[in-house]
């Protein structure tokens, strides 16, 4: 039996019909492969089980790959008013599984949706993704009760977001997810995907917060201010950017580089000098 989701027209002939086109200054890549999305979907864990909070649904895409993979209920946050018809068609044939909230991401407050606990699931806008993430860690570290995040990135952020001391692209985002989450690369997603096709490939990327790590890290913040401070001169030895500091007491001697100090020394750093 065709579901109403099943009997929508496809993505992009419901934008053609709408005169929807991507939006630069929302930094919006638009996906419309239905193997891709179902795939993104189908990784959420307990997506029947969990309300699913989507970022940047655009032309709803995502959405309805989540609504059909059985998601209990997609709260879909999107800027761009513009797809408003497009969306309220995907309400309709959603038997109220679906919420549009028309608001700003960095801005709306996750606490007031009224959900107890929640899955995130997100195309994220390549403009803002990083600073969402760092967002969504922060609310981890604090409490809030994600369960998990599925999220598209460019390759490049998800290669930092998921490196470890040593790798090149060992840095801020790598240490602030470890403390908090486990993650882990699911797979590779290739610019011919996407409308726009961008410059660069993406790939999906999964945090999962581990309890134990979040209880033993302090203050998030002020290992923050410690990551920006020695990852913003990674080139340099550390005791050149930090003067004064007894690096002995951490195991160092100084001449070290931001890259080579793991995640549980920047802990240590951040609980003693800021």
């Amino acid at each position: 039996m065709t579901t109403k989701l099943e009997s929508l027209p496809p993505v992009s002939d419901m934008m053609r019909e709408c005169g929807l086109e991507p939006k630069k200054q929302f930094g919006q890549n638009f996906l419309f492969d239905l193997n891709l999305t179902g795939r993104i979907a189908r990784s959420v864990p307990d997506i029947t089980k969990l309300p699913v909070v989507e970022v940047g649904p655009g032309p709803a895409g995502l959405t309805r790959a989540l609504l059909l993979a059985g998601a209990r209920r997609v709260i879909a946050i999107e800027k761009d008013k513009t797809t408003q018809p497009i969306l309220s068609r995907v309400v309709d044939a959603s038997d109220g599984r679906l919420d549009v909230i028309f608001d700003d991401a960095l801005k709306v407050d996750f606490e007031k949706l009224g959900v107890k606990e929640y899955a995130i699931c997100a195309n994220l806008p390549y403009n803002v993704g990083t600073e969402l993430l760092i967002g969504w860690l922060h609310k981890m570290a604090n409490g809030a009760p994600i369960k998990s995040m599925t999220l598209m990135f460019q390759r490049e952020v998800a290669q930092r977001i998921v490196a470890r001391p040593g790798d090149a692209q060992y840095g801020r985002l790598s240490v602030l997810t470890s403390l908090i989450a486990d993650a882990k690369i699911l797979f590779g997603v290739p610019s011919t995907a996407f409308v726009p096709r961008p410059r660069v490939e993406s790939a999906v990327v999964q945090i999962i917060p581990n309890a134990k790590k979040i209880k033993s890290i302090g203050d998030l913040s002020k290992i923050e201010q410690v990551t920006a401070k020695l990852f913003g001169q990674r080139r340099k030895m550390i005791r050149g950017i930090m003067p004064g500091v007894d690096w002995l007491r951490f195991g160092l001697i100084g001449t070290e580089r931001a890259e080579e100090l793991s995640p549980e020394t920047f802990v240590k750093i951040a609980k003693i000098v800021v």
